[in-house]
């Protein structure tokens, strides 16, 4: 099985006021799809604990085609691309009831000793075979960094708690989407759809840690552009690019 499909109706908690899947709420869905995949070609949770090894969500990017609603019955397809220079590739489409595609993503990831801190780079890791090189979208996700054009307000602070851990002991990757999309103006968030966002993960947070939220906006043709920086201390958590869509003009 070198690509996973799952079959999924969109349920009520996954969307938002104007019943559209959230973003951090895709990024649940094919945070599973990934890990159960994994489990199938070999290279899953409990294969990599054993080494004290862990997988690494680093980078994603999303496009959001025409954005699910709730009640919706989609199709998430995922697979593996193998390793190119330091990140391990993985590509994602989901399309609806008649195969049409409403959104596809491609997400770099690494793999942590957990016990070192150390970035392990074995292409042995994953099996002859389980790789299929189909892209979803052509290029990798790439480095996101703060518009120079544009001085960042900081918008609030987030204390990371229970129900943002995952069993890593850390903050889980679809909660970045949540706090950025909660440092968006509401009127922005929750009417206008979101059309693309890249993330970077680049240092995790931990229960208890109180993360500092950055928010710059800059207008261009193709939409409103959101970057929202997650600030521990002074090292960068995380930074996130969001575009959204234009309103018609009526």
């Amino acid at each position: 099985m070198i690509k996973y499909i799952e079959k999924i109706t969109v349920p009520c908690y996954d969307t938002d006021a104007s019943w559209l899947l959230k973003p951090a709420s895709f990024m649940n869905l094919a945070q599973e799809a990934a890990g159960r995949h994994a489990v199938y070609l070999g290279f899953g949770y409990d294969d990599l604990i054993v080494s004290n090894t862990a997988w690494i969500l680093s980078r994603v990017h999303v496009e959001f085609i025409d954005t699910p609603k709730w009640r919706e019955d989609i199709t998430l397809t995922t697979w593996h691309k193998g390793l190119n220079r330091l990140f391990f590739l993985r590509d994602f489409v989901l399309t609806d009831a008649q195969g049409k595609e409403r959104v596809k993503a491609t997400t770099s990831w690494l793999v942590l000793n957990l016990e070192t801190r150390r970035l392990v780079r074995d292409p042995k890791l994953i099996e002859e075979g389980t790789v299929c090189t189909e892209n979803a979208i052509e290029t990798p996700a790439d480095k996101v960094q703060m518009p120079k054009e544009v001085e960042p307000e900081f918008v609030m602070e987030h204390k990371v708690a229970y129900s943002d851990i995952d069993t890593n002991g850390h903050a889980n990757n679809a909660m970045y989407m949540h706090w950025a999309m909660d440092a968006v103006d509401y009127d922005i968030a929750s009417t206008r759809p979101v059309k693309e966002f890249t993330i970077n993960f680049n240092h995790e947070t931990k229960a208890g840690e109180v993360v500092k939220l950055y928010k710059a906006v800059v207008e261009k043709e193709d939409g409103r552009h959101v970057f929202v920086e997650g600030r521990l201390a002074e090292a960068s958590s995380f930074i996130v690019e969001i575009v959204f869509k234009r309103l018609p003009v009526l």
